[in-house]
């Protein structure tokens, strides 16, 4: 995926560093230390740290160095790609042949015109529930209708009041006036609500004659046969507005299919993350966008991806590692107005420890029943637990381990 990880000390705090990460690098040091390069006899150091006779010959150099107390911070940085966040397929809802299509990078807000069916415009409206069936009954209730009721009031319309989630309405069309709604009936005249009777339940709408007055005059506005009726595929359903990124139709083309694709109109930046490293991110941690050009922008991360996907393998193959998707808002995107994708560096802020015991990695030498331990230079050795790693230290700590205490480290 093209991870790599860095440290550095004394940084400010960030989030904390992968737990992977620390492996990789203790078993690394453990293989190198048990093949004996780090674990060379003292009695070949000279006063000063310097081996002499055959030590200086084959075996790596050692010296001795003292334990310090200091500040580490370690930072994790993958590969990311700017652009307009995830990507939404825009299918027709109904027969009919595509007449118009919008331009690739164009923006289409709530109300607008997406495309054109049969030559009538499919406005935008925000939302979660797509149309789904024919709204021409006055007490339909459900979601579908709230997003139309939630959206013509957004759009200035008059939609009259709707009933209250609790409310009891009759299903059944009436002559004249709105729909009705009622308390429940008394439990003295009957023990449960008349079955033409419905209870509104969180989140849905009611179709009521003020809100059928408002679709007519809102078809008209936009240039739709003014019937105050609506179904799957007069309008389009999205989250919000959209931005054209691609589109796969032609004028003439029938209308069932993948017209286009929509993303979000604000700039972020996708960061693939191994399902394994799901703990070394959260969010609202602050990141830094290293962009082509070298130019950072900042950000933070907004979103997390819950569902794992296998990422692809070299020549096409998936079945990788699973992998998460890390979303970054950027705080400004002044510096990426010429930009719409990009191949970007993304640094997050690492953990960091105050006032810890460290020394050189070079240092730690494998133990043959596990562990680590640090050498003095009589050759005495001192079991350690080893923490941190940040810019070729380690954190230790142990018995008879203090700032200033003399040990052994491979140079």
């Amino acid at each position: 995926m093209g991870r790599s990880e860095h440290a550095q000390a004394d940084e400010p705090p960030g989030s904390a560093a992968p737990g992977k990460a620390r492996k990789r690098v203790v078993i690394a040091v453990a293989a190198l230390l048990t093949a004996g390069v780090v674990g060379v006899s003292l009695a070949g150091v000279r006063s000063g740290g310097k081996p002499s006779g055959a030590a200086a010959s084959g075996a790596p150099r050692v010296s001795i160095v003292a334990v310090v107390r200091t500040d580490l911070s370690s930072t994790l940085s993958l590969n990311g790609t700017l652009g307009y966040g995830r990507t939404v397929s825009v299918k027709g809802g109904k027969d009919g042949l595509v007449t118009q299509l919008p331009a690739v990078g164009a923006k289409v807000s709530r109300g607008r015109s997406l495309y054109r069916l049969d030559d009538r415009p499919v406005p935008v409206f925000y939302g979660t529930t797509p149309l789904f069936r024919p709204l021409d009954t006055r007490g339909l209730m459900g979601r579908d209708v709230k997003v139309v009721a939630d959206n013509l009031r957004a759009l200035g319309y008059d939609i009259g009041s709707q009933p209250a989630p609790g409310s009891w309405v009759a299903q059944r069309p009436e002559p004249t006036g709105a729909a009705s709604t009622s308390p429940s009936p008394s439990p003295s005249a009957s023990p449960s609500p008349s079955p033409s009777y419905v209870r509104v339940k969180p989140g849905e709408g009611v179709l009521t004659a003020s809100l059928i007055a408002a679709v007519g005059r809102w078809q008209t506005q936009v240039g739709m046969p003014s019937t105050g009726v609506l179904g799957a595929g007069d309008v389009a359903v999205l989250p919000g507005e959209v931005r054209v990124g691609a589109v796969q139709a032609q004028p003439g083309d029938p209308a069932t299919g993948t017209l286009m694709s929509v993303t979000g109109t604000a700039k972020s930046v996708s960061v693939p993350l191994d399902a394994t490293d799901v703990d070394s991110i959260q969010q609202g941690d602050k990141a830094i966008v290293t962009l082509p050009d070298n130019s950072e922008a900042h950000g933070t991360v907004s979103a997390i991806s819950t569902d794992a996907q296998a990422s692809d393998q070299a020549g096409g193959d998936s079945g990788g590692t699973p992998q998460l998707v890390v979303t970054v808002s950027l705080d400004s995107t002044a510096a990426l107005r010429r930009l719409n994708s990009a191949p970007v560096q993304v640094q997050f802020a690492g953990q960091t420890k105050k006032g810890v015991l460290a020394v050189p990695v070079g240092a730690l030498l494998a133990l043959s029943g596990g562990g680590y331990a640090l050498q003095l230079p009589g050759g005495r050795l001192l079991a350690v637990e080893t923490g941190m790693f940040a810019k070729g230290l380690v954190e230790v700590s142990g018995t008879g381990i203090t700032a200033g205490t003399q040990v052994a480290t491979a140079s």
